[in-house]
């Protein structure tokens, strides 16, 4: 058995050893934070007494890394260095923690409160985070973020997951890393990705884990990019573009026009332009004189909209919609497909003839799109479908009644169109069967008259040729007698 000298001795250098570590501990503290550029972070003075407790030779001091950047002492008499920081920070005079305005990436580093034997040692990591074009984009842009770091230690397994307005996972296009600058390229923007969107960046060591927030403006339509809208002939139709820029806020000013062409390939004939001030205000110039269209008075707010009031099978096409910011472009297109039915022959349908119905649209159509004829209340054989592509459907009828044709895409039909082919009334049936029987008299009587005006004809030349004869065979005789 140990002497119990020995025992106490051992235990007394154990009670030490952790009460200096405890005193060490109280006497150095360890803080982290972690600040964004351009904003503001507050740096810790954990456990310094209010002023009222300090005494006249108490000193207070701020260092940045073994630098004095401020100092106080004899209650309240302070200077400080001049540096680049201190024209952006202030002491609290109550709590003395430093709060620096304005962060700069610069600004990273080690930052030490100190008073009497006391000191608290703050590591400040300075995040930057910049999006390209301002955050200012039109639709189907693509952005660009960067994020600079700078830290007093390296940081070793840096993650970084961006979420969008929607607070959806946002999937990266490229991403370049380097030891403290990250670029990340984004797919193209829509309209509904306005917002707030969030930068998370991780570390394990040190440990961080932040969220830095940035705003995202994506001028453009509420309506789809491409859409199309149907149409009959000689009805009414409103095209009508919805733009967000009332939604987002967008106070910049923008320009804008519509354009019409028939095809893909045609020339584009402008409609009217018009003009958004960065206060929302809208105004809209006609540019187009012969084609007959109106702006309507009264239509919802930032909507771009047109009225035909009549359309024609050839004011079918594109209408394009188009906005320009800062020299870049984005646009948004409606497709007007027109339809339209006739008859041939036009009139009446008579008991026993045919008639031939067209129905035709504006082409081309979708792979899942076709026509079809049918007979309102008919039976199956009065249905009729076009084949793939066809834009034009004919079908021979021989009876009378309601007939329909409709555009039909994807088993949803589009637009319809309706021909009502009349009966020919019993007394027309029978002026048309007695015109029939007194043409064919007429043709008949015709074709005797023609037999016998050419028999009659035949039998004049012939007694023509008998009375010539004879009259030669009376010379003939004549001549012999005188002789004689």
């Amino acid at each position: 058995m140990e002497p119990c000298c020995t025992v106490m001795s051992r235990t007394l250098a154990v009670f030490l050893v952790l009460h200096l570590g405890v005193i060490s501990s109280m006497a150095q503290q360890n803080e982290q934070r972690i600040g964004i550029a351009g904003q503001e972070v507050t740096l810790p003075c954990t456990g310094i007494p209010s002023d009222s407790g300090l005494t006249r030779d108490t000193v207070v001091t701020w260092m940045y890394s073994d630098a004095v950047i401020w100092r106080m002492e004899n209650n309240n008499q302070y200077w400080k260095k001049p540096a680049a920081i201190i024209g952006r920070s202030e002491v609290k005079s109550s709590t003395k923690e430093l709060k620096v305005q304005k962060l700069e990436l610069s600004d990273a580093g080690i930052y030490t409160c100190k008073y009497g034997s006391h000191q608290v040692r703050t590591s400040l990591h300075v995040f930057k985070l910049t999006i390209s074009l301002d955050g200012l984009f039109l639709q189907n842009e693509v952005p660009e973020l960067t994020l600079m770091h700078k830290s007093p230690v390296p940081l070793s397994d840096l993650s970084i997951t961006l979420f969008n307005s929607n607070k959806n996972i946002v999937t990266l296009e490229t991403e370049d890393k380097s030891p403290q600058k990250y670029i990340l390229n984004l797919k193209k923007l829509e309209a509904a990705d306005s917002g707030t969107w969030t930068c998370q960046v991780h570390s394990g060591s040190p440990q961080i884990n932040k969220n830095i927030s940035f705003a995202v403006k994506v001028l453009g339509f509420q309506n789809p990019e491409s859409e199309r809208k149907y149409a009959t002939v000689d009805s009414p139709v409103i095209l009508s573009w919805h733009l967000n820029f009332k939604k987002i806020k967008w106070n910049e000013g923008i320009t804008g026009q519509l354009n019409w062409k028939q095809q893909e390939s045609a020339n584009a004939h402008e409609l009217l332009d018009f003009n958004i001030t960065a206060q929302g205000e809208q105004h809209e110039t006609k540019k187009s004189s012969h084609f007959l269209f109106e702006i309507p008075e009264t239509k919802p707010e930032s909507t771009i909209e047109v009225k035909l009031p009549r359309v024609h099978f050839d004011h079918s096409g594109q209408y394009q919609c188009q906005l320009a910011y800062k020299g870049r472009h984005t646009q948004s297109k409606i497709e007007l497909v027109v339809m339209k039915v006739s008859a041939n022959p036009v009139g009446p349908l008579s008991r026993g003839s045919n008639m031939t119905l067209i129905c035709e649209v504006s082409g081309p159509l979708s792979s899942n799109a076709h026509l079809r004829w049918e007979r309102v209340n008919g039976t199956q054989s009065d249905i009729k479908n076009s084949k793939q592509h066809e834009v034009k459907l004919e079908v021979n009828i021989s009876a009378a009644g309601l007939w329909s044709c409709h555009l039909i895409e994807d088993n949803d039909e589009k637009i319809s169109l309706h021909y009502y082919v009349e009966e020919a009334p019993v007394w027309i049936n029978y002026v048309v069967t007695g015109a029939s029987i007194a043409g064919s008299v007429l043709v008949l009587a015709l074709v005797c008259l023609c037999i016998i005006s050419g028999v009659r004809r035949q039998q004049r030349r012939q007694r023509a040729k008998r009375m010539e004869r004879a009259r030669q065979y009376l010379l003939d005789n004549k001549t012999c007698q005188c002789q004689h």
